[in-house]
Order: C-alpha cells, then sequence, then structure tokens
C-alpha cells in the first residue's frame, strides 16, 4: 500500500496537472527562469567593469572581517534543498516561489544596474562552486543592492506553509544575513533592503497567480 506521502503527492500533482492555467505557470515559470539564469554571467561579468560609491557602513566597520562561506553556503543549499522539497511535494508552493523569485531577480538586476556600489572596506571574497555557474570566470563583488542570498530565504518564509517551516526559514535568513556581514560581503541597507523588496513583490504575485 503506498504511503500517506506518495498518495498526497500525487494528488497534489494530478490536481494542479490538470489545470492548463497551472500547468503553463509551471512550464512558463521554470523555462524562463532557466533564460534568466543562463544570461546571468554575462551580465555580472558587465556589471563588475562599472565603479561605484563605497559606503560608509557602521555595522561592518564595527565588525572584523572573516572568511564564513562555508557556513553561508551550508545553511543556503541546505535550506534551498529542503525548500525546493517542498515546492515538488506541494507544486502551488513551487508556482508561487518561481514567479515571485523570477520577478525579484529580474527587480535586483535593474537595481543593480541603477545603483552601482563599490565592494564594502575589507571585503571577504565568497567562495561556492555552485553559485559560480551564475558568476561565469571572473570573481564577482558588485552584484550588490539588494542581496540575493537574503532574498532567496525571505521567499521562503513567505511561500512554505507550516509554522514550523516558517521559524526554520526566519533562522535560516537571519543566520545568513548575519554571516553576509561578517564577511562584508555585502552592505548592511543591501540586507535590509531585500525582505523589503520581496514581500510587496510577493503579494503581487500572488494577486495575480489569483
Amino acid at each position: 500500500m503506498p504511503g500517506t506521502f506518495t498518495i498526497t503527492f500525487k494528488n497534489n500533482w494530478k490536481q494542479t496537472w490538470s489545470s492548463s492555467l497551472q500547468r503553463a505557470q509551471i512550464i512558463v515559470g521554470t523555462l524562463l527562469m532557466t533564460i534568466v539564469s543562463c544570461m546571468l554571467p554575462t551580465f555580472f561579468n558587465i556589471i563588475q567593469k562599472k565603479s561605484g560609491p563605497v559606503i560608509n557602513d557602521w555595522v561592518l566597520a564595527s565588525v572584523t572581517p572573516h572568511n564564513v562561506s562555508w557556513g553561508i553556503f551550508t545553511v543556503l543549499w541546505g535550506w534551498g534543498l529542503y525548500a525546493l522539497w517542498k515546492g515538488i511535494e506541494k507544486p502551488s508552493i513551487y508556482i508561487t516561489y518561481v514567479w515571485t523569485f523570477l520577478f525579484v531577480c529580474m527587480l535586483r538586476l535593474l537595481t543593480i544596474s541603477l545603483i552601482p556600489l563599490d565592494p564594502p572596506t575589507g571585503i571577504v571574497i565568497l567562495k561556492d562552486p555552485i553559485t559560480g555557474i551564475f558568476y561565469g570566470e571572473n570573481t564577482i563583488t558588485k552584484d550588490l543592492f539588494f542581496s540575493g542570498h537574503t532574498s532567496v530565504l525571505f521567499l521562503s518564509i513567505l511561500c512554505l506553509e507550516t509554522k514550523k517551516d516558517k521559524i526554520l526559514a526566519s533562522i535560516a535568513t537571519l543566520t545568513v544575513a548575519c554571516l553576509l556581514i561578517v564577511q562584508h560581503a555585502h552592505y548592511t541597507i543591501d540586507i535590509i533592503a531585500a525582505p523589503i523588496v520581496v514581500y510587496p513583490v510577493y503579494r503581487l504575485v500572488k494577486y495575480l497567480l489569483g
């Protein structure tokens, strides 16, 4: 006899896939995110050549920089895989996440283009072989305003449904935000701006998706 999870999983996908609208949302959203992802190395290599001001950040100035890349990416990818699993388990979560993230990603490319910044003083380069795929061969330090790491994790707080998942997602988000400060990989304003941008985009996407 199939387990409860298997039955729920099959029912969720059967119901979602039977809707031509939701089926299109999954296919088109995934396709567009793939296209945008393929464009990122070129975009970031262009941005890296631009110059901008260095912000006087008193929070960063009070924190001695350390390399905590392993901690950032352990939390980021560990929680990311869990959130992906939840999205696979319940496709409505995936639909909301992928479309919100698509719009957030486009906004982030816009703000990075319009508000070029030089990296913080004392920045320690983030090293991650997985995200390196999206940055190309060059070291990227100017993908700053606003924080993509914080955006990804904060969005999982909004999209996941159970109280337990939201609490864990909040812990993951705060942990990575603090580690980014320790790494001096982002200005404080980059991190604070992320949830401020993500939340209204999420509400808009929920409205548009019905």
